[in-house]
């Protein structure tokens, strides 16, 4: 791949801007599984091989099991994974892929299980683990 532009460098107001989404993710009552399993499963709906081997790598830091990360990609069929956690995937997909909108049913769910600003919180580290994999494959960031 050629070279492309860094935007740290290129436009470090737009970086700083994406930090502070980041730093209000980080103040959150989220817990630090639930932030990490966000960017996991979007990341892996957006297919950002970049953002995927970082937030793995810091879901094992978090005690966060192999099997729970393998499967993450089939949710839907593994029985471990909690009513929260499943009501968190369904939204990250949703809101990921957004041209399809996000259900009533799936959004039902979440409110259900989660209060208002916990809700909040969730739908804004959906929000913002998108944005940062459009940066990292526009840019053409890499796995290493």
């Amino acid at each position: 791949m050629n070279s492309r532009i860094v935007i740290p460098q290129v436009a470090p107001e737009a970086y700083q801007a994406m930090l502070g989404l980041e730093k209000y993710i980080d103040s959150t009552s989220l817990s630090p599984v639930h932030k990490e399993l966000i960017k996991i499963r979007a990341s892996q709906v957006n297919g950002c091989a970049y953002c995927i081997k970082m937030h793995t790598t810091d879901a094992r830091k978090l005690g966060v099991s192999e099997q729970h990360i393998y499967l993450l990609n089939a949710w839907c069929e593994a029985d471990f994974y909690t009513e929260e956690e499943k009501a968190i995937f369904a939204l990250t997909e949703e809101i990921t892929l957004i041209s399809n909108h996000v259900s009533e049913e799936t959004y039902q769910n979440a409110a259900k299980l989660f209060d208002e600003k916990y809700l909040a919180e969730i739908i804004m580290a959906i929000i913002t683990i998108n944005a940062w994999n459009r940066i990292g494959i526009a840019t053409g960031m890499r796995a290493e």
